[in-house]
């Protein structure tokens, strides 16, 4: 059998999904989408259909069923196997229990912003600042949303773990402007070798 780190964040999602209840894949897509892991775990109808053959045909899930809806096409209706829980469950452990570096762009590019002239990162902080801003609005309200359809928490704390990583970011950045704006960063010392 693969090792667990082979699971893909779309297979981890699926499994997951596949732990609750039975399901077909469409099915499967639409609830991502509801509880807004689709800003977590890229995901598309097509790509999740693939990833849950490679799932059955690895083990770790299975076909239970199938059903027709008019002249639609067959659904197959799948569950998690007991290898598939077992995996899926130390998985889940390892991402949780260790920190691991996933290379994000955006420290990389802070780390080369003095390359730039100092207006043009203010005006490029500004803009991903507002960026942000929208998507924090955005956040709050697929929250209020989850919370009005009295979704379990359980089942969304991802949404507020990333809130909350925006929202510090967002505070961050506009403490960086004031200071390029103010020159208390100063941008013109002198490169040291």
């Amino acid at each position: 059998m693969p090792p667990t780190t082979s699971l893909t964040p779309l297979s981890i999602a699926a499994l997951a999904l596949l732990m609750e209840r039975p399901m077909h894949p469409y099915e499967m897509y639409q609830l991502l989408v509801q509880r807004s892991e689709d800003r977590i775990v890229k995901v598309r109808p097509g790509s999740l259909y693939h990833t849950v053959d490679r799932l059955a045909a690895q083990g770790l899930v299975r076909a239970v069923g199938t059903e027709r809806e008019g002249n639609r096409p067959e659904r197959t209706t799948y569950e998690v196997t007991d290898h598939g829980s077992l995996l899926l469950g130390e998985r889940v452990t390892e991402m949780l229990a260790t920190p691991i570096n996933e290379y994000p762009e955006f420290p990389l590019a802070l780390g080369e912003a003095h390359n730039l002239p100092v207006e043009t990162v203010i005006q490029l902080l500004r803009n991903r600042v507002s960026q942000l801003r929208a998507d924090l609005a955005f956040m709050d309200q697929r929250i209020a949303d989850l919370e009005a359809k009295q979704l379990p928490r359980k089942y969304w704390i991802n949404v507020q773990y990333s809130r909350a990583l925006r929202e510090v970011e967002t505070t961050w950045l506009e403490s960086l402007i004031d200071d390029l704006v103010s020159g208390d960063l100063s941008w013109t010392e002198e490169k040291h070798h």
